[in-house]
């Protein structure tokens, strides 16, 4: 068969602008047979300047790195040729994809169908770990691609095993395409969800205080618009300050650019509007987080990268706060961070709002692209629904054939769904990584014939002494081991690289099932698989949280390690647990464990002084108990007794403090907290005082005495 691109292109474009769609093409086949044939499509369809993303474009078009899409979010392209010979990254396809305006085309150029399962895609580089090397690396992900591209009516697939392109015509011959003007810009027209979402903003900037509105939509519905009109008309209303923040301050240059159109007197400076009453400032997420920089109003955009525990000190310091979030995201999904969100407001703020915007502003909602791009990313997966268990039916644990399953979309969509609800920070690209990472297992719990829990498991360590004694002294960094090389690099524990270990890298338990203790029966059967396969330890790593901590804590599996930095996911420091198996991950974990007591209070003193006397709490409760010295029983008994003073049994006193707090009986919450706060993480009198209710230092020596009394 034999085509023509160019009157291909002619149609197709013609046809997306009647429309107010896009159309999708994929052309299989060699680098050059792909890019000649894109050229030559784009030229037909009058489209000059397309965005390339990929290598070798053609004479003067600019092509660039895939890692860069991400600064694409919030823009419009008439076209978009995204080239897989350079590599499929799936983020950045599904980025890109989305900033194709109605009347464009996208056109995805992959080696042919047959054989991209084995095809040398330098993506796998990232999937690698040592020692493995890339082309070693599976091909399950791309396999699936090939085989939903080949079954996708939406799009238009050219494959050159098929088809040959035609001659180009002449110069003489070859008609002259009209190229495509870009309109001058107009009054901005509102979609109804739109209008509903500029209401409900400035509503919540004059209503009640702590009446927080969370509002989720997909890509193209107008989200930045909406915030930045109504920004727009709160100043133009005597609003003096307005703070807006999101992961990078290029996320809401499109929202700064809607905000000036409708204020065409202020004035526009990166990130900064100004007009002669009022500013709408860009403030990081961690500067808004303190509290110092005054706002009327805070905005906060793409809220779902932003870490939970950020947002909630946000919260606290600004009582008028509006959160957006993309649903099916590239840095995070806005179903698990609404799903967790609305928790937290739940419990604190019961008066906040949710609205949805449904409405394409892009593209008509009769567009084919977008619902090709979300099932060949699963961006719109969904876990099993609640009603379909039944809690009578048998439960099975099995370990799962990763080829088998990229086959197998019905079990496919509900486990990435699962996941992606679960944790929030799920991306397209965990998808490749759970279908080709080298070093991994998948395992599924079942309720009868449904899926109702996953763990995704990393084999990590078993390192030469050679190599071990490397990555202990900072010489060699091995990719893809993360606890084995966390405990040797950062805690001196040469024998850790030595050991293989299982890591729970995730695990997901169905909502509707969680507290039912589904997800220790998961965490026991991955240990059984473990210990079978020669794993010395069970581990885990995640950011830390009271609860989460105490989830690992009944799965026996106990912290070791704790980060002194804070996980940009999580916004808390990251936590190891480990459990062992063997004599020589039994002896790992004792000398980890005498670590991790013994340091733990010397941190809380200076580097971790700001976490949360809550995660305190959690992470002491995990700590033998203390048994104090005959001495420092005095000491706490005489300052109880008010006999000597603070200064003079401060030793003894911060003892004391352990020693309640790792009793099988500590104090209440409120008692705990106010130990951590000045004791063990030394926080100045008047700070304490105000923050928990006390009059001043007298007031606070007060409790004190009566909570050590106790010791």
């Amino acid at each position: 068969m034999i085509t023509d691109p160019a009157a291909l292109g002619a149609d197709l474009a013609q046809e997306a602008r009647h429309q107010g769609e896009r159309r999708a093409l994929v052309l299989a086949g060699a680098a050059d047979w792909c890019q000649q044939g894109a050229h030559r499509l784009l030229r037909g369809a009058a489209i000059e300047s397309p965005l390339w993303i990929g290598r070798d474009a053609p004479a003067g078009v600019v092509a660039i790195a895939a890692e860069r899409a991400v600064a694409l979010l919030g823009g419009e392209q008439p076209a978009l040729v995204f080239d897989a010979h350079a590599g499929f990254d799936p983020d950045a396809f599904g980025q890109a994809a989305g900033t194709v305006s109605a009347g464009g085309l996208l056109l995805l150029l992959v080696p042919p169908l047959a054989t991209w399962a084995d095809f040398a895609d330098p993506e796998k580089r990232r999937l690698a770990i040592h020692p493995i090397p890339p082309a070693a690396v599976t091909g399950h992900f791309l396999a699936r691609l090939a085989q939903q591209i080949g079954h996708a009516p939406e799009i238009t697939l050219l494959e050159q095993s098929r088809l040959a392109w035609c001659e180009e015509p002449t110069a003489a011959s070859r008609a002259t395409p009209q190229t495509l003007t870009t309109p001058s810009p107009s009054p901005i027209t509102l979609t109804a969800d739109q209008a509903a979402a500029v209401d409900a903003i400035q509503h919540t900037a004059r209503g009640h205080r702590q009446r927080p509105l969370v509002i989720t939509a997909d890509r193209g519905r107008g989200k930045s618009t909406a915030l930045g009109l109504a920004a727009a008309h709160l100043l133009a209303e005597g609003f003096s300050r307005i703070a807006i923040t999101a992961p990078r301050p290029a996320a809401v240059e499109a929202l700064f650019r809607h905000a000036a159109q409708a204020l065409p007197m202020a004035q526009l400076q990166p990130h900064e509007l100004t007009t002669q009453s009022g500013r709408l400032s860009f403030i990081a997420p961690d500067r808004l987080a303190t509290g110092d920089e005054p706002a009327a109003l805070v905005l906060v955009d793409e809220a779902a990268a932003i870490p939970l525990a950020l947002l909630e000190r946000i919260l606290l310091h600004y009582p008028r706060v509006v959160f957006a979030s993309t649903v099916h995201g590239y840095e995070g999904s806005g179903r698990g961070f609404a799903l967790r969100f609305g928790r937290l407001l739940d419990r604190r703020y019961p008066g906040w709002h949710a609205l949805t915007l449904q409405q394409p502003v892009r593209w008509a909602t009769t567009d084919p692209v977008e619902p090709w791009v979300f099932r060949l990313l699963l961006l719109d997966a969904e876990p099993v629904a609640a009603e379909q268990f039944d809690l009578d039916a048998p439960l099975t644990i099995e370990r799962l054939d990763r080829a088998a399953l990229a086959r197998d979309e019905a079990g496919l969509r509900p486990l990435f769904g699962l996941l992606v609800l679960a944790h929030y920070r799920t991306r397209p690209l965990d998808l490749r990584h759970l279908l080709d990472g080298p070093n991994l297992s998948l395992f599924a719990l079942r309720l009868g014939p449904h899926l109702a829990g996953v763990a995704l498991v990393a084999e990590e360590g078993g390192f030469d002494s050679g190599l071990a004694e490397a990555v202990a002294l900072g010489q060699r960094r091995p990719r893809g081991h993360l606890i084995p090389q966390s405990l040797a690099a950062h805690m001196g524990l040469v024998s850790a690289a030595e050991r293989r270990c299982a890591r729970i890298s995730r695990i997901a338990i169905h909502p509707a099932l969680q507290g039912r203790g589904l997800g220790r029966q998961l965490v026991t059967a991955v240990g059984q698989w473990a210990a079978e396969s020669g794993c010395d330890l069970l581990g885990a790593s995640f950011g830390a949280d009271p609860g989460v901590i105490r989830f690992w804590q009944r799965c026996h599996l106990l912290p070791v390690r704790l980060g002194l930095t804070r996980e940009t996911a999580s916004g808390a420091p990251s936590l190891m647990v480990l459990h062992p198996f063997s004599a020589a991950g039994h002896q790992l974990l004792a000398s980890a464990r005498h670590r991790f007591t013994r340091n733990l209070p010397e941190l809380l003193a200076e580097p971790l002084n700001d976490l949360d006397p809550a995660l305190v709490l959690a992470l002491l409760a995990t700590l033998p108990a203390l048994t104090l010295t005959a001495e420092e029983q005095a000491e706490c008994a005489d300052f109880a007794a008010g006999r000597r003073g603070y200064d003079a049994c401060l030793p003894g006193l911060r003892q004391g403090a352990l020693a309640r707090l790792t009793a099988p009986q500590p104090p209440a919450m409120a008692e705990g907290v106010l130990l951590v706060a000045r004791l063990l993480q030394r926080h100045p009198w008047g700070e304490v005082a105000k923050r928990y209710g006390l009059a001043g230092r007298a007031a606070v020596e007060q409790r004190l005495r009566q909570v050590l009394a106790e010791v």
